[in-house]
């Protein structure tokens, strides 16, 4: 029996399109485990999201989901006391878009509609965001030396907190940008770092290849059983 292979897919960041363009290359039984920032920059970060919970993908947490969390609520509350321009997108530039992906502005402004059908969705989405894990550990696999842990961000310093500090290790696992070090106790598979290509080295994966951020960026995926990458440029 064929055994199915895992992909790891980097910070999409709205742009479904994309995301579309690159499952189209990988096998059709893959399973697809997403380092997060689902969300903001492009303009579809509600498609998105539709796609990874309509397909039961696994997801990690990434910082944008936690601002989307943060700044959603408050746009929320606006919405309550029917403000008429949402002053929240001067405090977070990536929120339009996200709110545009629900129809939740007047396009081209911060003009704030009343389109219930999006503000239910949204309210939705962010409860599953609000439960999102802050890792997926693969544990020891064949092939690595270290346990194998995805993550949003490069988490190999905090590692050890994971458990008896959960909270500090959450932040640090979505927030972090420091490389890992050659003495990391995990093979850790992250994104959050923009570069221009993959990054494979000893210990650690660096997957996030721009995508949201420019139609000369890319959005990457890499396979754990054969540590190859797939790339599609952005759509």
């Amino acid at each position: 029996m064929k055994k199915q292979k895992h992909y790891i897919i980097g910070d999409v960041h709205g742009e479904y399109q994309t995301l579309l363009a690159l499952v189209e290359e990988l096998p059709k039984d893959a399973r697809l485990i997403f380092v997060g920032d689902l969300v903001s920059r492009g303009p579809q970060s509600k498609e998105v999201i539709d796609f990874v919970r309509n397909n039961a993908f696994y997801c990690v947490k990434g910082n944008h989901e936690e601002y989307l969390l943060k700044f959603g609520s408050l746009f929320l509350e606006e919405v309550q006391n029917q403000v008429e321009n949402s002053s929240l997108i001067w405090a977070y530039a990536s929120l339009s878009s996200t709110l545009n992906s629900y129809g939740l502005l007047e396009k081209g402004s911060n003009k704030v509609t009343t389109h219930q059908k999006g503000l239910k969705q949204m309210k939705k989405d962010m409860e599953w965001i609000e439960k999102l894990p802050a890792y997926f550990e693969f544990g020891q696999l064949k092939g690595y030396s270290l346990p194998v842990v995805v993550t949003h961000a490069p988490v190999d310093k905090y590692w050890l907190f994971k458990d008896s500090h959960p909270d500090y290790f959450s932040f640090h696992a979505r927030n972090n940008r420091y490389a890992p070090s050659s003495s990391a106790p995990i093979f850790n598979i992250y994104g959050h770092v923009p570069r221009d290509e993959v990054l494979i080295e000893k210990n650690f994966v660096s997957l996030d290849t721009g995508c949201g951020r420019g139609k000369d960026r890319m959005l990457s995926a890499y396979c754990v059983e054969t540590k190859e990458v797939i790339s599609v440029g952005c759509v």
